[in-house]
């Protein structure tokens, strides 16, 4: 039986990262295996004030699925480095103000947290995993064809450019609510900033944070994939409530090499879940809830097999 020195001696080793940057350094956490390391990866955040763990104070979310997924991954010999991004967490001084924020800034952040995976870990690249919004995030990285990127883990991210699932997402609006918010992101995808958008989706399109959208309303992700020749996982759960199976399969139409696992029965945040809406959000809430059976395999089965 082994003592409680050397079971601590068998798991995985956490060690909190600091990466140089300006205005302020980014910070993140690297779990190394207990063994040998034979892949290394950086998992990157879905939007808004989602943290390194996959939590969100903000929202009351809880669900830890990005701990989760790297404790998983460590017991399969991947080292996963999990973020703050910029302006989150630990971060959060490093964040521009709000009308100086571009998406191609996580990006170039991406490529940043690539490089220090590696050398961390004595790896000659590290994968990018990026979930939800942190798949776009990764496939934009991966654009400059960079060494230092092994390949992308793309799960639970759009497929389509982000007008055509935010018009999905405001079609239930009211008239005429809906038209004004339809021209609105009209000439926000033309590149021209609205000094009026309606007070009622001021949390969406308030004139601070239109810089940003334009800038992320550009990118179509099945382009990008399309366009990368390294390889890509695209990982997709039935019961997903924000993101559709139609992303996951515009991804893999846009590049065939890729490979498309979906998941029965599970959500957006990597849990098993119904499609009824409460319970499927209640799994947002419960970080001891682990991820579902599955997801963790075939993420490490696709990394190490190339590696």
């Amino acid at each position: 039986m082994l003592t409680l020195a050397a079971a601590l001696l068998l798991s995985p080793v956490s060690t909190p990262v600091e990466l140089a940057s300006s205005p302020a350094p980014l910070h993140g956490t690297l779990l190394t295996p207990e063994g040998q390391t034979r892949a290394a990866a950086v998992i990157l955040p879905g939007s808004g004030p989602t943290d390194r763990d996959g939590n969100s104070a903000q929202f009351g979310i809880k669900a830890a699925s990005y701990r989760l997924l790297a404790e998983g991954l460590a017991e399969r010999g991947v080292a996963t480095l999990r973020i703050d991004k910029r302006g989150i967490g630990e971060s959060a001084a490093a964040g521009p103000a709000e009308t100086d924020l571009r998406f191609n800034t996580y990006a170039d952040d991406a490529r940043a947290w690539a490089a220090e995976a590696a050398a961390k870990t004595g790896r000659p690249c590290a994968w990018l995993i990026g979930h939800s919004e942190g798949a776009l995030v990764a496939l934009q990285a991966a654009s400059s064809q960079d060494d230092k990127i092994c390949g992308l883990v793309l799960l639970s991210g759009a497929g389509r450019p982000a007008g055509v699932v935010l018009r999905e997402q405001l079609a239930a609006l009211p008239e005429p609510l809906k038209t004004r918010a339809y021209d609105v992101l009209s000439e926000l995808e033309a590149g021209r900033t609205v000094a009026d958008p309606p007070a009622e989706l001021a949390a969406l399109f308030r004139p601070s944070v239109q810089p940003y959208l334009i800038s992320w309303l550009t990118l179509d992700p099945a382009q990008l994939a399309a366009a990368y020749d390294g390889p890509i996982f695209i990982g997709q759960g039935t019961t997903d409530i924000q993101v559709n199976l139609a992303d996951a399969e515009a991804i893999k139409a846009a590049q065939p090499r890729a490979d498309l696992v979906v998941w029965d029965d599970v959500n957006h945040v990597l849990k098993t879940a119904p499609a009824d809406r409460a319970a499927n959000v209640a799994s947002y809430m419960d970080p001891a809830l682990p991820l579902a059976p599955g997801v963790v395999e075939a993420v490490a089965d696709f990394v190490l097999k190339r590696r």
